[in-house]
C-alpha cells in the first residue's frame, strides 16, 4: 500500500504533510504536491496532517485515478521537497472547490529555491 495525493491539493498545497514525512517522499509541482509511491513506507502520518484531505491510501477508490500522476511527476519531473514551505496566500479560497484538475493543474515543477 502507498499513499496518494489527489486533486484536493491543487491550488492549496499546504505542505503540513512534508513536515511529518519520515522518508521525504513528497515532490513539489507549481500548485500541488505528489508522493512517490515507491518511496512511501505506508506509515500514514501525512494523511491526517492534510487540511483539504487530499492524501488517501491507494485502497481508496479515488486513489486509482491519481496513483499514476503521483508516480509520473515524482519520478524525475518535479523536485523532492523535504521542508514545509508556505502555502499559497489564497489556498483557503480553493479548498472546497471541485474539478480543480481540469481548471488549474500545472505540470510545471515547484519552487526549487532551497
Amino acid at each position: 500500500m502507498t499513499y496518494v495525493v489527489t486533486e484536493a491539493c491543487i491550488k492549496c498545497k499546504y505542505m503540513d504533510c512534508v513536515e511529518v514525512c519520515p522518508v521525504d517522499c513528497f515532490y513539489e509541482g507549481e500548485n500541488m504536491l505528489v508522493i512517490h509511491p515507491d518511496e512511501c513506507i505506508d506509515c500514514g502520518v501525512c494523511e491526517p496532517e492534510c487540511p483539504p484531505e487530499a492524501i488517501v491510501p491507494d485502497t481508496d477508490p479515488q486513489a486509482e485515478t491519481w496513483l499514476e500522476l503521483n508516480r509520473d511527476y515524482s519520478d524525475n519531473r518535479w523536485p523532492n521537497i523535504t521542508r514545509k514551505g508556505e502555502a499559497p496566500a489564497d489556498a483557503d479560497t480553493y479548498r472546497e472547490e471541485a474539478d480543480k484538475y481540469k481548471k488549474y493543474f500545472s505540470d510545471k515543477p515547484g519552487n526549487t529555491d532551497g
